[in-house]
């Protein structure tokens, strides 16, 4: 497997595809450093041995469709691989860290940090989406920022390093990435975000969330959904995932993240205050 992902990967060499120097169309950022490869390894804290892998996942199917870039591939075979990887690598940092908790107690953990979400917010601190390859039309409609997109480079570039330098390579890259949310793994091992959601809105509010969903693409073995988080009168957050409860437990996340950030949260538009 190795031997065919990395030569999927190598591409055309000219001006169009160069991983040092980043995406190459005119809005992908300034030409220095921070647009290269070793910008991101940098970040990560991994160097890619076989640079082709890296290129390959930072890939995006938009781009290759406009592209002219004979052999190149998109990353969608990497973030298959990506994703069986990172399940397993978290599964075990779960395992070690939670030795007393229970099946279900786990499958929450992991749930929450390797969900759309999750691993969206995790390529957020990488600043991710500035590396990636992304099509015009991708680009002009903030692709870059796209929660499924950053989702799937980081598997992508997850099961790159597996083919590069194999699982403990992975190991390490997902405990620097995930360093906080492992530290606080007790937290999302007791109670999922909808749970902790409900109870907060009760508690401020005495309202209960109410997740809609507002939209489906992909083909049926690729469903994305997205959903609306309201309660109190407003929508407090959007988000996507693989399925209804994968997008429900990101929204509620980021609506408790919002609720973090806001000291004294308000009421809701058309309610009275204290």
């Amino acid at each position: 497997m190795s031997g065919t992902e990395q030569s999927t990967g190598t591409g055309s060499a000219g001006a169009e595809t160069n991983a040092e120097t980043g995406p190459p169309n005119a809005e992908a950022g300034p030409p220095n450093a921070e647009t290269g490869l070793a910008a991101l390894e940098a970040r990560l804290g991994y160097v890619f041995r076989d640079r082709a892998l890296a290129e390959t996942a930072l890939t995006h199917t938009s781009w290759l469709n406009e592209a002219a870039a004979p052999g190149r591939a998109d990353n969608e075979r990497l973030e298959f691989l990506g994703d069986a990887v990172l399940a397993l690598v978290v599964s075990d940092l779960l395992m070690r860290r939670l030795p007393g908790s229970a099946e279900g107690d786990l499958t929450r953990a992991r749930a929450a940090l390797v969900s759309e979400g999750g691993l969206a917010r995790a390529a957020a601190t990488l600043d991710l989406g500035r590396f990636i390859f992304v099509g015009r039309g991708e680009e002009r409609t903030g692709g870059r920022a796209r929660p499924s997109i950053l989702a799937d480079a980081l598997e992508a570039l997850m099961g790159a390093i597996y083919l590069d330098s194999g699982l403990d390579a992975v190991a390490a890259v997902t405990m620097r990435l995930f360093q906080t949310e492992l530290a606080d793994v007790q937290v999302h091992a007791r109670l999922d975000y909808k749970s902790r959601l409900q109870e907060r809105a009760q508690a401020l509010w005495q309202s209960a969330p109410v997740y809609q969903v507002v939209a489906e693409s992909g083909p049926d073995h690729d469903k994305r959904f997205e959903v609306a988080l309201t309660f109190a009168g407003r929508e407090w957050a959007r988000a996507g995932g693989r399925s209804k409860k994968e997008a429900e437990q990101s929204a509620a996340a980021a609506a408790l993240a919002t609720l973090e950030r806001e000291a004294k949260p308000g009421p809701g538009p058309g309610e009275q205050g204290p």
